[in-house]
């Protein structure tokens, strides 16, 4: 193999160039316009169930503008899914709210609904207040409890609003994922289903709702023929041409998705018999996982080579080539990581040419979230020290994942 095979890269088709052209043609080079009218109503009908989009300029932007949108200020509590990224949970900061965390259960990996009833009633012991929002997150494309987490959440009248940024066409009993609570979050980053090369979108209950979520994504202007800001806003709104390039998008989706699915066949069928490797697929029926990434748990006991070598050296730079600033790292280990065969094996793919990276390492074991509230059983933890996500974008070819297999079962002692 003389090429690198990447983690997960949205794939452009050639439809993008026709709205982009078409967009510059009519000098709509701002953040409205046709595209984004036509983008938001395609993001409707593939959602469905009566649901209005917002296309926003990321899905951090959409978290942030639900958490708005429910009522959240300085001082409240938000309920947030731990095993997670950071964009989960940081909005909640930018209002001068407090996260508090909730672990997993081990099926999907998802928010525990047992153990968020748990938090619910502490927290309310605690504070003498409900928590006023509650994210539950699709890790990795794979929906969760969601019934269930409604149900608890219905019973002490806390609004949910679904993270499926990871979960775009992702089903639970059949329904789409991201419309289940009061708000979803999509996100059209560069390694996601689709992309718009970057943004994001809020599903919103009704059309009351969606003007209100614009209203805040548009600077919060007031109807004067000058400039009147009587609450804060902000500058969200997605560009007619990030629009355009999701127009185009959209008529590959169902393909993305089908191909992402088909690589899960392909890594079940050749992991089937490596001892020590499991592959984490739907639990039940009831769900339908995109497979954005497609991951692996190593046992504890699994040997890979070079294992003696893992954690010798300082990280220079973001591991997967991540965009933006890093800082350096102080020192080779924290207090949670993986474990050593996890990394030898992220090491040994790295220098075949393939990228993985560990799992999210959860937010409860962040040094920047060490003051906040946490409810944890030891799942997530668990999965993270175990935990490895493999190339699964649609560039990826049934001939890379043969031979990222090859690799994985190279290195096995």
């Amino acid at each position: 193999m003389n090429k690198r095979i990447y983690l997960c890269l949205a794939h452009m088709s050639g439809e993008e160039q026709k709205y982009i052209k078409e967009a510059f043609d009519t000098n709509w080079v701002v953040p409205l316009g046709p595209n984004v009218n036509a983008f938001e109503e395609d993001l409707e009908r593939f959602v469905g169930e009566g649901k209005k989009v917002v296309a926003l300029s990321a899905g951090t932007a959409a978290v942030h503008l639900a958490l708005i949108a429910c009522g959240v200020q300085a001082g409240d509590e938000v309920l947030v899914q731990s095993f997670t990224f950071c964009a989960s949970s940081n909005p909640v900061t930018y209002l001068g709210a407090t996260p508090v965390f909730v672990d997993s259960e081990a099926d999907t990996w998802n928010m525990d609904p047992v153990l968020l009833e748990r938090a619910i009633l502490d927290r309310m012991s605690v504070t003498g207040r409900k928590p006023k929002a509650i994210i539950p997150v699709y890790l990795y494309g794979m929906p969760g409890r969601i019934e269930e987490i409604m149900a608890v959440a219905e019973k002490y009248g806390i609004p949910v609003i679904e993270d499926a940024a990871e979960g775009l066409g992702s089903r639970y009993d059949g329904r789409v994922c991201g419309t289940f609570g009061r708000y979803g979050v999509l996100s059209f980053n560069g390694n996601k289903m689709i992309t718009t090369s970057g943004g994001g979108a809020l599903v919103c209950p009704d059309e009351e709702s969606k003007r209100r979520v614009m209203f805040y994504a548009t600077q919060a202007r007031e109807s004067y023929p000058y400039y009147q800001h009587e609450e804060i806003g902000y500058n969200y709104r997605m560009s007619n041409i990030c629009a355009g390039i999701g127009r185009g998008q959209m008529t590959v989706l169902e393909e993305h998705i089908a191909h992402h699915r088909h690589v899960c066949r392909l890594y079940k069928e050749l992991l089937s018999g490596v001892e020590g490797i499991v592959l984490h697929e739907n639990p039940t029926p009831r769900q339908d996982s995109n497979y954005w990434l497609n991951t692996v748990l190593l046992d504890e006991h699994l040997h890979v080579k070079g294992e003696e070598r893992a954690y010798a050296e300082v990280v220079h730079g973001a591991v997967g080539g991540a965009a933006g600033v890093t800082h350096q790292a102080s020192s080779a280990h924290t207090s949670c990581e993986p474990n050593r065969n996890v990394e030898a094996m992220r090491l040994a793919l790295d220098a075949a040419g393939i990228e993985s990276r560990p799992l999210w390492k959860p937010m409860h074991l962040q040094p920047v979230f060490r003051n906040s509230p946490a409810y944890t059983n030891g799942v997530s933890e668990s999965l993270f020290r175990r935990g490895l996500c493999l190339p699964s974008g649609p560039c990826v070819t049934d001939e890379d994942v043969a031979y990222i297999v090859e690799q994985i079962k190279a290195n096995i002692n």
